[in-house]
């Protein structure tokens, strides 16, 4: 799962601990700061005899691909590292054992992901210029800080500026900025977030700034900033951050000519505006917005800024090529062959910490080691039923996950099979099998008709699906499927649940050794729970695959009906 930064919608929470996934490429940041190391660590032999200690076949063949994947040999599996190839290449070949047939590019496994790191090339420059007056630079750092325009080497844009509160147009849930403004020719400016009150997933979704921009380009603006505000809470990074790393790199596939995939490329976001910047463009006006701030639900009106704001800014790129893993196994009914259900998993991680003494490698063997090797023996769970699926089962192994969810995208957008033969996405990521799960959480199953089919063939193992233990975090929104959601097409990320000992287990992972060195093979793996968790997967997937008919949306769904998915008559 991808690190915690700043302007990133995923969280989940625990006392000391943060896990983030967006929605847009996010800025490239050391990881987690490591646990401290036990006072007397085991030594070599001890962690070996940990390593290689004997189990059932079907547990050492589930951890027999964590330990060659979340071995040192590949240094953390970074996505556009050699290190990653060597681990693509490993799942491709336990593909082909497994019988899939190919699924990527010119009659192989892989999908080539042209991947990109963008930055901004220099401070570039910010002008603001009132009415029947001289222009006044916004100083770097004090009043702007620019963000990198994924799509353009240069970019330079002058155009008046019109507040739009929290620049969320969503009158189901009572936010309606953009009613009665016209922002079309303009550039919009919002403040972070989204005010209290809305459920998690909406939060998550609403808040993000690749959201806002998505809005702010179907009414017309022709570009967006964002504004720092004193309680944006602790998902936002402060101003001084965003300048000390104004230039950090980001990652996103890149388009044919080496820039980067932009979502909004009619209307980018130019940057950040602090607290001084506002009040010079907006003037007094903008006391009026301060004062609404300090309520609990603050009810922002519009503010039109009287004179032109003018940003110039450059882009640099740097190409990091990689690729995603597919393998398929035909379906057999007549009627339903041509459909493709998508079993998908990220196989990178964060690679290696910069810098310090002792171990720097993040091995990732919960996040996501263990989530491939659920795609890897499922796939033989399939391929030796005793009869093959209805519908075409697909396996895709995604890269760049951690860099914002970057690989699914890319495939959702030059899928490897039509997107409309894609009945719905089932993901695995990072699964905590630290325990004896006693339920299973899936994210999603209530927006869907997939939701009876989940409980359906969860309940056949006798195992109940449980409530989102932390709804306030919008999981849903939040990892790979997600991708899917978004071309309209049903879908459900599982986790084992929390009840027993599941949220103390939960709990320490993530506190402990998530996005950290700590994360290995050797740190309490439940290895009998492994052949549980594909058996679940396993269930679910065959009774997606073998249902008469394709999955739907549930009637009026948020997501099915913003997508335009296939919706349930009632």
């Amino acid at each position: 799962m991808s690190r915690s930064t700043a302007l990133l919608p995923l969280l989940f929470l625990s006392a000391t601990a943060a896990v983030s996934h967006d929605l847009d490429p996010q800025p490239v940041q050391a990881a987690a700061p490591a646990a401290q190391a036990p006072a007397n660590p085991p030594g070599p032999a001890a962690r070996n005899a940990v390593i290689t200690a004997p189990l059932p076949e079907d547990q050492a063949a589930m951890k027999a691909h964590v330990m060659f994947l979340a071995s040192d040999a590949m240094a953390g599996r970074e996505a556009g590292t050699r290190d990653y190839d060597i681990a693509a290449q490993y799942v491709a070949a336990q593909f082909y054992a497994a019988g899939l047939r190919p699924g990527g590019d010119d009659g192989g496994y892989l999908q080539k992901v042209p991947l990109v790191a963008y930055r901004v090339a220099d401070k570039g420059s910010a002008l603001w210029t009132p009415p029947g007056g001289p222009p006044r630079e916004l100083a770097f750092g004090e009043d702007f800080v620019p963000l990198p325009v994924p799509d353009r080497r240069e970019t330079s844009l002058s155009a008046p500026v019109v507040f739009v509160g929290y620049g969320i147009d969503a009158a189901q849930y009572g936010l309606t900025d953009y009613k009665g403004v016209d922002v079309r020719g303009k550039i919009v400016a919002f403040v972070p977030g989204t005010p209290e009150g809305l459920d998690g997933e909406a939060r998550a979704f609403l808040g993000s700034a690749g959201n806002k921009a998505s809005l702010a380009a179907a009414h017309g603006a022709v570009g967006a900033i964002q504004i720092d505000m004193p309680r944006s809470g602790p998902r936002q990074r402060s101003f001084a951050s965003l300048a000390s790393f104004y230039d950090a790199p980001r990652v996103t596939w890149a388009n044919p000519d080496g820039t980067a995939h932009a979502m909004t490329p009619s209307t980018p976001v130019l940057g950040t505006l602090s607290q001084a910047g506002a009040t010079k463009l907006f003037g007094r006006g903008w006391d009026a917005v301060m004062k609404a701030a300090e309520a609990a639900r603050p009810a922002y009106k519009p503010l039109l800024a009287k004179g032109q704001l003018t940003v110039a800014s450059k882009t640099s790129f740097k190409p990091m090529d990689s690729s995603n893993i597919i393998g398929l196994i035909p379906g057999s009914d007549p009627r339903l062959k041509d459909e493709v259900v998508v079993l998908s998993a990220h196989l990178d991680h964060i690679g290696t910490d910069d810098g310090g003494d002792g171990d720097r490698i993040n091995n990732g063997a919960l996040d996501n080691a263990i989530g491939i090797a659920s795609l890897i023996e499922e796939a033989r769970r399939f391929k030796t039923a005793t009869t093959p699926p209805g519908r075409t089962v697909m396996f895709l192994a995604v890269t760049a996950e951690e860099k914002g969810l970057v690989g699914s995208d890319y495939f959702a957008n030059h899928p490897t099979v039509p997107l409309t033969s894609i009945v719905a996405d089932v993901n695995l990521d990072m699964p905590i099998l630290t325990y004896r799960f006693e339920d299973m959480v899936v994210f999603g199953a209530d927006r869907s008709t997939l939701g009876p089919i989940v409980r359906k063939a969860v309940g056949a193992l006798g195992l109940p699906v449980s409530p989102d233990p932390m709804p306030e975090q919008g999981v849903f929104v939040r990892s790979d499927h997600f991708r899917f959601v978004q071309k309209g097409i049903p879908s459900v990320f599982l986790w084992p649940g929390q009840k027993g000992p599941g949220k103390a287990a939960v709990e320490d992972f993530m506190s402990h050794r998530y996005h950290r060195p700590g994360d290995e093979v050797d740190q309490g793996i439940d290895w009998s729970q492994g052949p549980r968790f594909v058996s679940v997967n396993y269930a679910i997937a065959r009774e997606i695959a073998d249902a008469p008919e394709r999955p739907v949306w549930n009637k009026g769904d948020y997501f099915g009906t913003l997508y335009k998915g296939p919706m349930a008559v009632r």
